[in-house]
């Protein structure tokens, strides 16, 4: 790391699904201030999901201007975007151009990552079995940009289609605005545009075969990008004029090429090390795996070599850290799940008023609930308390190892009791199938030639759950580390900020220097709690074929 005699600092800026937020990093990684800004979704009818492009510019500089306020603007070295992978739609002016087929004016000209108008399309890609899409796990998903990019086309031909100037993945938006130069990142572009990282090009192949290629090559590929750098990388030229007196930063100051918000998240995960000489601290960016797990979970992890995982997106050459490849496999609902699953119960408007009014105070009611409940049925483990309980997770579809959207949960040893120890019973075993979950990629990753998991590294909403990370660690049998910094994907944005301004040498060495330390939450690895978790995973494993053996006997 460069050093000098006054204090530097860096910028993280994240764009999520419901606000932007920023924030103020030193050199090392300290996150010394924060804000956050909403921003507005229209959702005028069913699976569609559209923003603006301009709503989220103007929330991102207010965000900045205010974690800046008091700093000397030449300390402030340089910026990182990340974001949602949601598509925005331009004009030749480069302008914005609606993508709402309803709306009369163009302010809603981003389609949100979420949107699910583009179900058809993405059957149509699928149902061509082109090799581009081994690289999503055998199917692309119709969250991605090439099926929107097709809804585009078929639907809005003259109103869009015919006026595009360019297309864009939102955190590559971003560093256009900031710095008027057509720079896209790779992590965008092989992860939702099915990009060819391996002869770093566009696919035009796989662009023929579903009818788009005519369309998007034309100078050079303009309308989806001519120029793909690496995260992190400088973009020439760093913050224009105008962006720097919008944003109260100096013109010049570095900007880094962006990563998607979760992937910006695992760069911070994975560059955080354990306690020294502590079991599982990690020794390199390949023996982990990072989970970002809040409403739903992303699990990513990287390697050396390419690994082609059936149900598990990737491998993406160069998504992360250049030269590495990264499989990322998810969980379609698992906080949303635990929510689900308390407030439909018929006890919890009765802990709610008994617990401080928020979910995550009746969380830990339930944890210390349920340890009193071991000790006093003369448990030695908690997760013993479920023996003929049983859950299959996936209420919302299963998005890995099984790629299966249409599977359904299923609950086995229900009683009709109604009490809050049934509640806490059913809340355990769902922790459980969910870490189970986690275990299923993991095997299917090793089946696949994966290097073994060394150490697992959890970020968001229920990485604060006591329960969750324990059930993660005993069922996974690795350490589970908590990084300090709890940020997580600002930090990752500020990484890659650094090493644009030349702080650092590489992406890699930004990370490890300021992913900072975390503590370490080590397995039970006992001979009976071992068995008891093989035992209830064989159990796991035969609902979900149960429940395929349900639908053969329906469809006769």
């Amino acid at each position: 790391m460069s050093t000098s005699s006054s204090p530097v600092y860096l910028i993280g800026v994240d764009v999520g699904t419901g606000s932007a937020r920023a924030a103020l990093v030193t050199g090392k990684g300290e996150v010394l201030q924060t804000c956050v800004k909403p921003i507005q979704t229209w959702n005028t009818q069913p699976n569609y999901y559209e923003q603006s492009s301009d709503d989220i510019w103007s929330a991102v500089c207010e965000c900045v201007k205010n974690v800046t306020s008091g700093y000397a603007k030449e300390q402030i070295k340089g910026i990182g975007f990340d974001a949602t992978c949601s598509l925005v739609v331009l004009d030749g002016q480069m302008q914005p151009l609606t993508v709402c087929p309803s709306s009369k004016g163009n302010q809603r000209n981003v389609i949100l990552w979420m949107d699910h108008r583009a179900e058809e399309e993405a059957r149509f890609i699928n149902a061509t079995h082109h090799q581009m899409l081994n690289y999503v796990g055998g199917s692309i998903s119709l969250e991605m940009e090439v099926p929107k990019l097709l809804w585009l086309k078929r639907n809005m031909h003259d109103a869009v289609w015919t006026k595009v100037g360019a297309f864009y993945d939102l955190p590559d938006y971003l560093t256009f605005r900031a710095t008027g130069a057509d720079c896209r990142s790779i992590c965008s572009a092989v992860c939702k545009w099915n990009y060819d990282a391996e002869d770093r090009c566009w696919s035009e192949d796989f662009l023929q075969t579903i009818g788009l290629v005519d369309d998007l090559r034309v100078d050079s590929w303009r309308l989806i990008g001519t120029h793909v750098a690496n995260p992190g990388a400088p973009i020439d030229g760093g913050l224009s004029r105008q962006a720097a007196q919008e944003l109260g930063l100096n013109p010049g100051t570095a900007v880094a090429s962006s990563m998607i918000d979760a992937h910006a998240g695992a760069l911070a995960l994975l560059g955080c090390e354990g306690p020294p000489g502590r079991a599982g601290d990690g020794s390199g960016l390949t023996s982990k795996m990072a989970i970002i797990c809040g409403t739903s979970s992303c699990h990513m992890s990287l390697t050396k070599r390419p690994v082609l995982a059936p149900g598990i997106w990737g491998p993406y050459k160069h998504a992360i850290i250049p030269d590495l490849y990264l499989n990322e496999a998810g969980q379609s609902a698992t906080g949303v799940l635990i929510d689900y699953m308390l407030q439909t119960h018929p006890c919890y408007d009765q802990l709610l008023k008994e617990h401080g009014g928020s979910n995550g105070k009746i969380y830990a009611f339930l944890n210390t609930f349920l340890d009193e409940l071991a000790k006093k049925q003369g448990e030695s483990s908690v997760h013993r308390l479920t023996i003929d309980l049983h859950v299959w997770p996936d209420f919302h579809g299963n998005r890995s190892p099984l790629a299966d959207p249409n599977l359904k949960g299923m609950i086995s040893g229900l009683t009709m009791t109604k009490d809050v120890q049934n509640l806490a019973l059913i809340y355990l075993a769902l922790m459980q199938a969910l870490a189970y979950g986690t275990r299923h990629i993991l095997q299917v990753l090793e089946a696949s030639g994966r290097e073994p998991i060394t150490s697992i590294l959890l970020c968001g909403g229920l990485s604060k759950n006591s329960l969750f990370v324990q059930t993660h660690a005993d069922i996974c049998s690795v350490p589970v580390l908590l990084p300090s910094e709890p940020e997580a994907v600002l930090l990752g944005s500020a990484m890659m900020g650094a090493y644009a301004a030349g702080l650092y040498d590489s992406l890699e060495l930004a990370a490890s220097g300021m992913g900072g330390s975390a503590k370490v939450v080590k397995p039970d690895l006992s001979d009976s709690t071992r068995d008891y978790h093989e035992r209830k995973y064989r159990v796991f494993q035969r609902m979900y074929l149960d429940q395929r053996g349900y639908e053969r006997i329906m469809k006769g």
